[in-house]
């Protein structure tokens, strides 16, 4: 039987705030366990939340950002339910009231179209503790450092029809909160997770299957191996004539399945009703415009801009866009180098090649974007040929040069254009090969890149590549 994926996601996201969303204690992370848990998140008698208002701008950005209506009154409720890392035994969230609704984004297909996935909303919502299992034998060890840290959790419709465009959904939603610097993104630390909602059904019915969760992926690898792993079983077991149990799920990545955590609950399970120590939000048109007018340029916005503003190549602008921090180098680059498409093209090259070798992030780079922007500006004016620039950015690279300059002065790096001097060199180069210039004036022209190769040897590639040729080619003529 040929079946169809039903895919949607709910992506919780850390919001970087420097305190909790209901208490002052520290979200930093990597503190020894429950060094960062006050009265308020541990839920001991007699305190009382309040609310952090860094939240809201936050939240009120992502929603402008994808298109969404924003509620002018939001409010929290509490979701009941009994978990060791849950001390209050309730979490605060927004169910009936959220500060999102609505929204969609576009995602890129396969084939270069793009796919709308509609968001149903996104609400704000405080985490849970974390449970420790593999630190102790028969016990589990229960650091509460994360309760209480904002979350926006955000939901989207069932749109998607495969784990490639799951995954294309999530990349784009972090992009997006990355951008809006809404949230640090760092998904290795837990600031965005994702739940995979995931059903089957007959290829051509509009009937939903039944649904399975699996919780708290963190990775976009991941995210592809748990629902493409989950389809395949669910499809395994319709097949063999057993029924699919609504459950939540966890991912192993170690043997590359996902494993039943416990049944599914229903929004009757967890007893929802408004929560009576915090009262509603409301936040007016002044508050919203005043988010808006401080939101950055979205990625899509800015990929567009290069391309019009640069001349650059679709493909290239979205490359410099994705990254906000990459795409400030790429522009400060332009203002010293002066030709936007060669420092495209070496950013996306040969800068981002570096930058994956060495797994180091752009604004980690020691190498400026004015030195960048002077060495491409030294190809530009014919001093050096790109050959050298390559090794020069080496040199940068590893911090054996401070200045593009003083190292083409010692290390005598200038690029020969004197014909006078070259020419010489071409015409012994090809009387010593007297059979490859015979066949290239027989027809065989692109023995031209061998004549040219060895005088670019032979001048260890100081020679003004665009020059040889033409010389190359009148000599042979």
């Amino acid at each position: 039987m040929a079946w169809e994926t039903v895919i949607g996601l709910e992506i919780h996201v850390q919001l970087n705030t420097k305190s909790k969303i209901f208490s002052g204690a520290s979200t930093e992370f990597g503190a020894e366990p429950n060094t960062q848990a006050c009265a308020v998140d541990l839920g001991l008698p007699g305190v009382l939340p309040v609310v952090n208002a860094e939240v809201y701008p936050k939240a009120v950005a992502f929603g402008l950002g994808v298109g969404a209506s924003i509620s002018k009154i939001s409010a929290f409720d509490r979701k009941n339910y009994f978990y060791p890392d849950l001390p209050k035994g309730y979490q605060i969230t927004q169910m009936d009231k959220p500060i999102v609704l609505g929204g969609s984004v576009d995602i890129p297909l396969a084939d270069g179209t793009l796919k709308q996935v509609n968001i149903t909303r996104a609400h704000l919502e405080e985490d849970a503790g974390k449970s420790l299992h593999e630190e102790f034998q028969q016990s589990t060890g229960i650091d509460l450092n994360r309760a209480g840290t904002p979350l926006l959790e955000i939901v989207s419709e069932p749109d998607m029809r495969s784990a490639k465009e799951a995954v294309a959904y999530a990349k784009y939603i972090h992009q997006l909160v990355t951008y809006l610097g809404v949230s640090d993104g760092n998904m290795a630390e837990g600031s965005l997770r994702c739940d995979a909602n995931v059903s089957i059904r007959p290829s051509g019915t509009t009937e939903m299957g039944t649904r399975t969760e699996t919780k708290n992926v963190n990775s976009f690898r991941f995210l592809e191996r748990a629902i493409n792993f989950e389809v395949q079983r669910q499809q395994q077991v319709l097949e063999s004539g057993g029924r699919i149990v609504q459950e939540t799920r966890l991912f192993d990545p170690d043997r590359d399945e996902t494993r039943p955590m416990r049944s599914k609950e229903t929004a009757m399970d967890y007893r929802y009703f408004p929560e009576p120590d915090l009262l509603p939000v409301k936040i007016d048109e002044a508050f919203i415009a005043e988010v808006k007018n401080s939101m950055p340029e979205l990625p899509r916005e800015k990929a567009a801009r290069f391309a019009n503003q640069y001349q650059l190549t679709q493909a290239d602008a979205q490359v410099l866009a994705a990254d906000p921090d990459l795409a400030n180098y790429f522009e400060d680059t332009v203002q010293h180098c002066h030709d936007a498409k060669t420092t495209g093209n070496w950013v996306r090259v040969e800068l981002l090649a570096r930058l994956n070798r060495d797994d180091i992030h752009i604004t980690d780079l020691a190498l400026s974007a004015e030195q960048f922007g002077i060495l491409l500006s030294r190809i530009s004016d014919k001093t050096i040929s790109g050959k050298i620039a390559k090794d020069i950015l080496d040199a940068l690279w590893q911090g054996e040069a401070q200045s593009v300059d003083e190292y083409i002065e010692k290390n005598d790096l200038k690029q020969v254009s004197d014909s006078g001097s070259l020419a010489p060199l071409i015409e012994k180069i090809i009387a010593d090969n007297p059979k490859q210039a015979e066949q290239y004036r027989q027809g065989k022209t692109k023995l031209l890149g061998f004549f040219v190769g060895q005088v670019m040897k032979e001048t260890a590639g100081k020679a003004n590549p665009q020059q040889v040729n033409e010389l190359v080619r009148t000599k042979l003529s």
